[in-house]
Formats: C-alpha cells, structure tokens, sequence
C-alpha cells in the first residue's frame, strides 16, 4: 500500500500518526486533501493516506478496499475482513518505522474508509487514540463478542443528504458500538450529501488533537 502523505508542520519526527482511509473508487491523493484542515492543530503529526490494495474497475483510477457487490450486512462483513489485513500490515510496518504505538495513532475514514477504520480499530491488539468516521457505517460486530475488545473514542459524522450511504446508517452504528461499550460522539450535517462539510473538518480535527492530548 502506497499513497500520499503530509508530513509534520513542525519539521521535526513525527510524534503522532493520522491515517487516512479513502472511499471507494477515490485515492489517497484525494484524501490527503482533509489533512491541511487538521495540520494547524498536530504541528507534530503524520498524515498517511495509502491507496487501497485494489484497482476499482467501476471507477477508472480509482481503488476499493473491497469490491462493492452490494449492501448486505454480510457482503460489508465480509469485503471489511477480507481487506482489514493489509490495513493493519500498513499500521504496523508505519509504528515500528517511527517508533511509535497505537497510543500514537488515529484512523480517519471515509465511507468505505470508515467502514475499514471501523473494522480494524476495533480489532487491533491494542486500542488506538481515535476514530473519525465520515459518511459510513460499521460493517459488523463478528468476533467483538468476546474477549478484551478495543475502545477508542469514535466519532461519526453524517448528512442527512447522503445518497450513498443512508443516514439511517449512522443511527445503526451508534447503537451497535454503544453496545459493545465504546463512547460514541456523533454529528449530523444538515443537507449534507455523500461529503464532507468545515463544520464535520472541524469537530473531525478537534475530536482527534483532543484525543492525542490526553
């Protein structure tokens, strides 16, 4: 996995990792974009956006993190574990180039990003500082059930404009995590579609820059 990156602002070794997960048929060059609007508040952190392992045939220069055949809760159950593992060879490969744990780090998606950062932040051996998930949903609790799971703080922000993925979605992947005992924060944007508003850029950044500062 490759992509584009934003490195430090405060031209020193980063101290903290943002990792950026596109949606699907997008790229790390267009999720990049969302990393100057959270630079100014983490002078000393990495923003990593990769390309997923898949080129996205729908989409022309686009990647998946999984071919989209539907939405199915089973499909997304299915399509998010079949990728998660690239993801978290990514994660692990970044923290141990730079020293750092998944204290140190943040997952941002994006639709089928957040989808993915769902999946792995959830199931990652150690919990990590936070996850922002933008118009998506979590693809499904198999396997959170049971053991020592988890729990960074999550926030989901939706439109309720949003063509692509319902809003109804955001609803359902509250009470989902709730019930797993994870603390939630959402944000609904009003006439918002399949995007991201300064507003969602905003609570997006200070959720994380509070979460690091802990």
């Amino acid at each position: 996995m490759n992509g584009a990156s934003l490195q430090p602002r405060s031209g020193d070794a980063p101290k903290k990792l943002v990792l950026l997960l596109h949606g699907f048929g997008s790229s790390g060059t267009d999720m990049i974009s969302m990393a100057p609007h959270l630079h100014d508040a983490m002078p000393d952190t990495l923003f990593l956006a990769p390309n997923a392992p898949q080129r996205c045939g729908m989409m022309g220069a686009g990647y998946q993190w999984w071919g989209l055949s539907g939405f199915a809760p089973s499909a997304l159950a299915a399509g998010a574990a079949s990728a998660a593992p690239a993801i978290d060879a990514f994660i692990d490969r970044k923290l141990a180039q730079y020293g750092l744990s998944e204290a140190d780090l943040a997952i941002v998606g994006f639709s089928q990003g957040t989808m993915m950062a769902l999946h792995v932040a959830l199931r990652r051996p150690r919990s990590v500082a936070a996850v922002v998930g933008y118009s998506g949903m979590l693809a499904g609790t198999l396997g959170l059930g049971h053991g020592q799971l988890p729990k960074p703080p999550v926030l989901l922000v939706h439109g309720t404009a949003d063509p692509v993925v319902p809003i109804a979605a955001l609803h359902m992947s509250e009470s989902e995590l709730k019930r797993l005992g994870i603390d939630v924060t959402t944000h609904i944007s009003n006439g918002v579609a399949h995007s991201v508003d300064p507003i969602g850029l905003r609570l997006g950044r200070d959720f994380v820059a509070e979460a690091f500062a802990r």
